[in-house]
């Protein structure tokens, strides 16, 4: 867990751009060796910006579906109602192309959803003309990096001389997201990571008895964040808290829902930076959760909603790290945002770019 990958159980993995750096997290490992082209795509999972943070940071596509649009059986649980997979890819087509191939009902898992699944790559090629991005301006308050905020309000103007019409908006309960996702994810995986005690299956680290077996199986089972985030979500569920964290975070994802609800009136789709910043130095916030929960800004509400959206190269800093723009739909409409990004992309070349790797 984390927006890092330095926190593996197969140690930190590192960004091609940029060794010192992460990749992002907390698929990073997937965004890196794309990235790297140690395959043609891989997998994600997605539950507050897993995909998308580790695809802007690594200069790759990554799309989280829509919740429900691919099935989490097989998945290990982080927050269930806020998982998803999601592809991770050299270019859009390709994200088009593999959703085709994982997306769709599943009888083994709770949450699939039974809706239509088009063929994503029908629209790549279609123009843009005449849809209308919102552009909100909570995502490009005080803390966005300058060169961030440069490269996406450049990517927005090209959209626009794309035939695509732009207009400002407002999410009002974007800051209150990252409080209300941190209560939510880690309450649902302290819930779910409880299976994991050494009895049915995965590690089992022999005790003395009983309980002696469970508290070795998770000491040496679950790394220093997983940790961290199974006492915060058990103590947000605990007696004579629930109603002031877990129950109020509910109510606040709730008011976040109809914020994009009440935009998707009005706009097709919504554009914003995929992270407030580049990828960071390894260690630089390794020692302060706060700051790195922070880095998850601009992603989370996404998942709280359980919209779609998708992250794609838009540039490149002074210092050579690619930054991510993010293109979010409706509900189970990838086919806008997908037609969106692929328009987007190939009046670029930023895709293209590789890493030089020694």
């Amino acid at each position: 867990m984390g927006s890092s990958t330095e926190n593996s159980a197969f140690g930190e993995t590192r960004n091609p751009w940029d060794v010192s750096r992460v990749p992002g997290g907390s698929s990073g490992g997937s965004a890196a060796a794309v990235a790297a082209d140690e395959c043609l795509a891989a997998l994600g999972s997605d539950t507050g910006g897993s995909i998308r943070q580790p695809a802007a940071f690594c200069g790759v596509v990554g799309l989280k579906p829509t919740y429900g649009r691919v099935s989490r059986y097989g998945l290990v649980a982080f927050a269930s109602s806020l998982d998803q997979i999601g592809p991770l890819t050299k270019n859009v087509g390709d994200a088009a192309l593999l959703l085709n191939v994982i997306a769709g009902h599943d009888p083994c898992d709770s949450t699939s959803a039974d809706v239509a699944v088009p063929d994503f790559t029908g629209v790549l090629g279609q123009d843009i003309r005449g849809l209308t991005i919102g552009v909100p301006r909570e995502y490009f308050a005080e803390g966005i990096d300058g060169e961030v905020e440069a490269l996406v309000q450049a990517a927005v103007r090209q959209l626009e001389s794309l035939g695509a019409r732009p207009v400002e908006i407002s999410l009002p309960h974007t800051g209150y997201a990252v409080a209300a996702y941190y209560i939510l994810a880690t309450s649902e995986a302290s819930s779910n990571l409880a299976r994991y005690d050494g009895v049915k299956y995965g590690l089992r680290v022999p005790g003395q008895d009983l309980l002696d077996m469970y508290m070795k199986t998770r000491e040496q089972g679950f790394g220093a964040e997983v940790k961290r985030r199974i006492i915060l979500g058990t103590y947000s569920l605990s007696s004579g808290y629930y109603d002031a964290y877990y129950r109020k975070a509910q109510q606040v994802r709730t008011l976040i829902m109809r914020d994009f609800e009440e935009a998707f009136q009005s706009v097709d789709v919504i554009a914003t930076p995929t992270s407030p910043t580049p990828a960071f130095r390894i260690g630089e916030k390794v020692t302060d959760p706060l700051q790195m929960y922070l880095t998850d800004i601009c992603t989370i509400s996404v998942n709280l909603a359980g919209v779609p959206a998708i992250s794609v190269p838009c540039g490149f800093t002074a210092a050579g790290l690619p930054v991510g723009l993010q293109i979010i739909g409706r509900h189970f409409d990838e086919e806008t945002v997908l037609r969106i990004a692929h328009a987007y992309e190939q009046a670029n070349d930023w895709y293209r770019r590789k890493p030089l790797l020694k």
